[in-house]
């Protein structure tokens, strides 16, 4: 399975939906591919210019480590020096914090991933996979 260029739409949208419904700040939602390639990115009105970086940067790390968010953070903590290295391999590109969602086919393998920024972490996530659900896809939170 392969993912592609409508459901990336899909998923921002309905993901920006489900911020709204939360009144949550402006979000920064980026879809990639497999390979780490950006499919599609939506920065809300006064969110900051700066939050593409870190929308990228969770689902960056999520679909290169094969790992989401929230278990990239406890590697994080477990194993600071595995990490920081693993940020050097990739360039200072992975932020290893919640709002990095895996996308996985229903052979469970990684198609992609979501990265969403703007409010706390947790409430990324449940925005993220609000979206994920919406456009019939499973995520990794």
């Amino acid at each position: 399975m392969t993912l592609t260029l409508d459901q990336a739409r899909s998923i921002i949208e309905h993901t920006r939906v489900k911020g709204r419904e939360m009144a949550l700040k402006p979000l920064s939602v980026v879809v990639l591919d497999a390979g780490g390639h950006v499919l599609a990115f939506e920065r809300e009105d006064g969110a900051a210019p700066g939050r593409f970086a870190i929308a990228h940067g969770k689902a960056y790390g999520a679909v290169m480590l094969g790992m989401a968010g929230t278990a990239q953070m406890a590697r994080a903590e477990q194993q600071a020096y595995f990490m920081a290295a693993v940020n050097g391999v990739y360039g200072g590109q992975v932020i290893p914090v919640p709002g990095g969602v895996l996308l996985r086919s229903e052979a469970g393998a990684v198609i992609g991933a979501v990265g969403v920024t703007g409010d706390t972490s947790d409430n990324d996530v449940e925005a993220a996979m609000a979206g994920i659900r919406a456009t019939g896809l499973s995520g990794e939170a």
